[in-house]
């Protein structure tokens, strides 16, 4: 599988031309076993080996490709080489003293006074194919081997994999580093504020951890962050749709609606027959109006604990009178033929029914 690598290493020797730019010749890379993240997390020991990183193939890839500021997310292409490129590395790449040398010219501004503040470590990209080939090399186990090793681009950077003997220097600089019998870098690593000496592949290793915790936890901070809103707005969303629920219960449909309005009118006619124009309909309830018609015939009469069916059929009885006898608000005799309770009206509207249907039998 063919993956994109990138590999440290220290400029030296740089020099200033008369235009302001910066002339190095540095190695850029050299053999070893390196500690690389997989896209699992998971940290592998991959080697770089000798008759990979020195082959023919390797040596000319390093030639004529673009210097840049770090590492761009994507290989450097002519498609997007004004945006990345900052200087070339030059055409005498070679090997001296175990490492690939190149020389390179910086032309950009901006990483020149970088170079001159101390960033001075190298790290080249490259695409290599990958295989699982567990080994060992100068005294350390690897996991995989880089095979068909293509150099893509030279970046400055703050800190390289390779350590700090391969650097810009200026003429005068000078760099230390203690290592192992095995070759490995040791470094200085500040633990709970005490400083430990370890391993560079280690101390990588617990930045990169440190490094995915802080991302996690800043996912899950905004994760509750996202769900209080989601649980609110799921809050809000239910309440609105309990309120529509209950809307539609109060709403009556046209046809309801339309036999609402002619049962109201026919109460008002009815009822304007016994209590006159005088009187005022507005916000009455229908039993409200219907006590008021009982209340002409009989002053005294308390709606109180009386059932609505009481109250219906009393209003029927004193309605279905006055439109019998011609009776009005101003009849002479109203109060005396409506007078007596409810059940005495309810007894005489039923045997006027009897007697009506008597004589339809006839």
């Amino acid at each position: 599988m063919r993956i994109q690598r990138f590999d440290k290493a220290f400029i030296q020797d740089y020099q200033e031309t008369p235009e302001g730019y910066l002339t190095v010749n540095a190695p850029i890379t050299k053999p070893g076993v390196f500690p690389y993240m997989r896209a699992d997390g998971s940290l592998k020991m991959e080697a770089k080996l000798p008759e990979e990183l020195f082959s023919s193939t390797t040596v000319q890839s390093a030639q004529a490709k673009p210097v840049t500021d770090d590492h761009p997310g994507e290989p450097v292409t002519a498609a997007n080489y004004k945006q990345y490129a900052k200087g070339m590395t030059h055409t005498d790449a070679a090997v001296k003293d175990n490492k690939l040398w190149v020389s390179f010219t910086i032309t950009d501004a901006a990483l020149i006074q970088k170079v001159k503040s101390g960033k001075r470590e190298l790290s080249i990209g490259f695409l290599s194919d990958v295989r699982d080939e567990p080994g060992e090399y100068a005294g350390k186990r690897y996991d995989s081997v880089q095979r068909n090793i293509e150099i893509n681009h030279l970046a400055v950077v703050d800190k390289g994999r390779a350590g700090p003997e391969v650097a810009i220097r200026g003429d005068s600089a000078a760099f230390m580093i203690d290592s192992d019998d095995k070759g490995g870098v040791k470094v200085k690593y500040k633990i709970d504020g005490v400083e430990y000496e370890v391993d560079a592949a280690v101390k990588q290793f617990i930045e990169a951890q440190a490094a995915r915790l802080d991302a996690a936890q800043a996912k899950a901070k905004e994760y509750d962050t996202l769900q209080g809103k989601y649980d609110a707005l799921d809050a809000q969303l239910k309440q609105k749709e309990k309120e529509l629920e209950e809307a539609k219960k109060n709403t009556l449909s046209a046809d309801e609606l339309d036999k609402k309005v002619n049962e109201r009118m026919e109460l008002i006619t009815g009822a304007s027959t016994l209590l006159g124009d005088s009187f005022d309909f507005t916000g009455k309830t229908d039993r409200e109006i219907k006590e008021a018609v009982i209340q002409k015939v009989k002053p005294d009469f308390k709606g109180d604990g009386k059932s609505d069916d009481y109250i219906n059929a009393f209003y029927d009885a004193t309605v279905e009178g006055a439109k019998r006898d011609g009776f009005s608000s101003t009849g002479a005799n109203q109060m005396q033929m409506l007078s007596g309770d409810a059940k005495t009206a309810i007894e005489q509207k039923q045997q006027r029914m009897n007697m009506k249907n008597m004589n339809k039998g006839q």
